[in-house]
């Protein structure tokens, strides 16, 4: 038996997440469906990380144990002939028999992008959070330093969606580390965010751009981070940003 491992891009709009789910289709099962008939039997994959229905990938990496083995093409070319053309596998490669994806990973990388001019094009509203109104990013970046660093990140998680005896006792204590702000070269009302770290709670990027895009359009004092971390409260935060705008970049180990 072999361990492959799968780097995944996919576009999430038409599917409830990457979790398998019983009424919804699901990048996990898709990609399942389309190995089964590959293999021959059924094979469980194991993404880095679960996420939610809309939010995109560039990077998403994933593995099985496959009970036959095969030449890697197989699952590069094999699959693309088979998965809609949402969904693509970037690559293959034979790993150890120890490796997982999600618990050998040592950290994640997001971009959030999101446009505030005061009417979204149509050809990006599948791709962008949309946040028109004046827009101050000196002020937004001023603010990142508060964010950066271990914290209990609880005022920034979905309520009630952590499982906590899956946490080992970390609880809601995550590392950031980089937050960061860019324009757009394409237009000067379109931005994305950089957000990297140890790990993430359930909708804790998305949470944290909405907070953001509070201070940067005036309705938030930077100062307030520091009171709203110290609380654990999530309805103290802002708003949850549009799934639309979110990317699994990459996923880091070693």
């Amino acid at each position: 038996m072999e361990n492959i491992c799968l780097t995944i891009a996919y576009d999430g709009g038409a599917y409830g997440g990457w979790q398998r789910q019983r009424n919804r289709p699901t990048i996990q099962a898709s990609i399942e469906g389309a190995l089964a008939r590959i293999l021959g039997s059924a094979v469980v994959l194991h993404g880095a990380g679960r996420t939610d229905a809309g939010v995109h990938a560039r990077g998403m990496v994933a593995n099985f144990n496959a009970p036959v083995t095969l030449p890697l093409s197989a699952y590069r070319h094999g699959l693309n002939g088979m998965l809609p053309a949402d969904i693509r596998i970037l690559a293959a490669e034979k790993v150890e028999p120890d490796f997982h994806a999600r618990y050998k990973a040592t950290g994640k990388v997001y971009r959030y992008h999101f446009s505030t001019a005061a009417i979204m094009r149509p050809c990006s509203r599948l791709y962008q959070g949309h946040f028109p109104g004046p827009f101050r990013p000196p002020i937004v970046r001023a603010a990142f330093p508060k964010l950066l660093g271990e914290h209990d990140f609880s005022s920034f998680e979905a309520v009630g969606s952590r499982a906590r005896q899956a946490e080992s006792g970390r609880g809601a204590m995550r590392h950031l580390t980089q937050l960061s702000l860019h324009r757009e070269e394409r237009d000067e009302e379109d931005y994305y965010f950089v957000v990297a770290g140890d790990g993430f709670l359930r909708h804790m990027v998305r949470n944290i751009v909405g907070t953001l895009m509070e201070i940067g359009q005036g309705k938030r004092d930077p100062d307030s981070l520091t009171e709203l971390l110290a609380a654990g409260d999530r309805s103290l935060a802002g708003p949850t940003a549009p799934a639309c705008g979110l990317f699994l970049q990459q996923v880091d180990y070693g």
